[in-house]
């Protein structure tokens, strides 16, 4: 498999991931601090949808961290599938919630 920038256990990937995980944890620090956010259902959806990316950024940022250290290889189809099914329920599933919603 080809090594493509910001793929599982390489250096732009970890990038990638501490990235993810902040911009999430804005997201979710923002959102809160909204004046009386509990009201509206989609800010509690939008919450509770980047709290599941900050958790999944957080466990491929371990993994990179351990891939990285060990050296080993995360190049095999199949974990990179996971990660690009991961990847799309995580990041797709806050546009679905709001358009039910609205």
């Amino acid at each position: 498999m080809k090594n493509i920038v910001g793929s599982p256990g390489t250096v732009s990937g970890l990038i990638l991931r501490v990235g993810q995980c902040l911009c999430a944890a804005a997201a979710i620090s923002t959102m809160a601090s909204a004046p009386k956010f509990s009201r509206y259902t989609a800010f509690c959806y939008l919450i509770a949808s980047m709290g599941l990316q900050v958790l999944w950024s957080l466990g491929l940022m371990c993994l990179d961290i351990y891939s990285l250290r060990t050296k080993r290889d995360l190049q095999n189809p199949v974990i990179v599938s996971l990660f690009v099914v991961g990847d799309w329920v995580t990041n797709f599933s806050p546009t679905y919630f709001c358009h039910i919603l609205l």
